[in-house]
């Protein structure tokens, strides 16, 4: 994985990200969107990349971002911005007075990691006490992102979801199978959950667009 929005932040992709950033205001200027959970239909089809360059995109763009690790099984964005994952999102959950948010090294964004992985993810997000949690940080935060697993994996995203402003699907170009990505539109569809749009990644380079940034 890779932060390209801060390693190469002129690149076409970073400029991609910040396309992601307009297109999102735009989309809810009528019903602004407030917690966004990033999540991609299958395993490893780059929903906790994509959900940390849009929360270095947001930050950059001067909202004040909190980026959640939500995904309780395989967590990574602690290693993304070289934090700890001792404490977190999961020990917030159970009380635990240590667990706090991170500041990273980009100004105006903040992490919380995942925590100690549950042996019932599904179960936890599911509790009243995230209700609360995601309460707090939105009336810190101009925009509370929060990385998921795959949606046709695990219920834990369709759970989280239904406690969100929104869900944006991920879609990795050459990747993602298209049953897959249909079915987990129709899986949040079912639990009457919001989505909001999706984002491809991977895309091959446009030749003209990089003779431009050149």
């Amino acid at each position: 994985m890779d932060l390209i929005t801060i390693t190469d932040p002129r690149s076409p992709v970073s400029e991609a990200y910040r396309a992601l950033r307009t297109n999102l205001s735009f989309y809810s200027l009528d019903n602004p969107v407030r917690t966004l959970v990033v999540a991609a239909s299958a395993a490893d089809d780059g929903a906790a990349e994509t959900a940390a360059n849009l929360a270095v995109t947001m930050a950059q763009g001067g909202h004040k971002t909190i980026l959640v690790d939500c995904d309780l099984r395989r967590p990574s964005l602690h290693t993304l911005f070289d934090l700890e994952n001792g404490v977190g999102f999961t020990s917030m959950i159970v009380g635990d007075e240590g667990a706090g948010l991170m500041e990273t090294a980009v100004s105006n964004l903040q992490l919380l990691p995942s925590g100690p992985i549950p042996p019932n993810p599904a179960d936890l997000l599911g509790s009243s006490k995230v209700d609360e949690i995601i309460g707090s940080l939105a009336e810190t935060a101009d925009i509370v992102i929060f990385s998921a697993p795959p949606v046709i994996a695990v219920t834990d995203s369709v759970v989280l979801g239904a406690k969100v402003d929104g869900v944006l699907l991920v879609i990795q170009a050459g990747k993602t199978r298209r049953e897959h990505a249909e079915r987990a539109k129709e899986t949040l569809a079912k639990a009457n959950v919001r989505v909001i749009g999706a984002t491809l990644t991977n895309a091959p380079k446009d030749a003209s667009v990089d003779s431009y940034y050149d």
